[in-house]
């Protein structure tokens, strides 16, 4: 038996990185999963490679509440209810706070802590009876403040009080329901890839690992998208089973 043999799991943000991380690791570990993504075809790649009829890709913008609800029609329909989500979903920004504009700001806010809001919601409402784990992805810049980061430090730094108001509700009203975040620092993921200032880090510095090695200075290593899945996969687990409302940070000790 493994950690989430029997479990039914929904992973945003599943197309790449963390989120297709947590896909693979979940289903390793037993789960069935929905991979879920604005890039659906990008989740359907991940699912094909997972493989054995063990997971299914699955459209979803995360700032779109219809499709939240179309989402766990479809989970109703096959599995009737999810006992595991993780919410790894997001975008990036990186400007400073005088060159950020309202859009941009809205926009990171939308992404980052609507598409939050609204899969810790539909996932507590959909678990509140038959129970389950939600697990939030935030990050270490919204614990420690980044500079030239504003909205995207802000919309990260407010997944840990949505956690904890959602923890407490749950308990409150005697529902099976853990929520927690798990915050990492630098991860190598795509996201950091696209970047064009790290196309220019490579270019100066002759690779990829020289480019993160760059970054980091002399602070944490980057970890690996598959690093924070386990930390995921810990939270989801029965081994947490009385962690609920934290926020875990998963970063070398950067915010030490």
């Amino acid at each position: 038996m493994t950690a989430m043999a029997g479990h039914v799991a929904l992973v945003t943000g599943a197309a790449s990185g963390i989120g297709a991380a947590c896909a693979h690791l979940l289903t390793q570990e037993g789960a069935f999963v929905y991979c879920a993504d604005l890039n659906h075809a990008g989740a359907s790649e991940v699912a094909r490679g997972i493989g054995n009829q063990r997971a299914v890709a699955v459209p979803l913008d995360v700032t779109a509440e219809v499709d939240w609800s179309a989402l766990f029609e479809t989970v109703y329909r096959t599995h009737s209810h999810l006992t595991a989500l993780v919410h790894a979903a997001g975008i990036s920004a990186a400007s400073p706070l005088l060159q950020t504009s309202l859009s941009e700001w809205r926009r990171v806010l939308s992404v980052n802590l609507d598409g939050a809001f609204l899969a810790t919601r539909h996932g507590v409402a959909d678990m509140s009876q038959q129970g389950g784990a939600i697990v939030l992805v935030g990050s270490a810049s919204g614990i420690r403040p980044a500079p030239g980061a504003a909205a995207y430090s802000s919309s990260k730094a407010g997944l840990a009080m949505l956690a904890r108001t959602a923890a407490k509700e749950c308990l409150a009203a005697g529902l099976p329901v853990r929520v927690n975040v798990v915050s990492p620092g630098g991860v190598k993921t795509p996201l950091w890839r696209s970047m064009p200032f790290f196309q220019d880090l490579v270019a100066e510095h002759g690779s990829e690992e020289a480019a993160f090695g760059a970054l980091a200075g002399s602070g944490p290593s980057f970890a690996t998208a598959e690093e924070i899945a386990r930390v995921a996969l810990f939270l989801l687990s029965p081994a947490a089973g009385q962690v609920t409302g934290v926020e875990l940070a998963a970063d070398g000790g950067y915010v030490l």
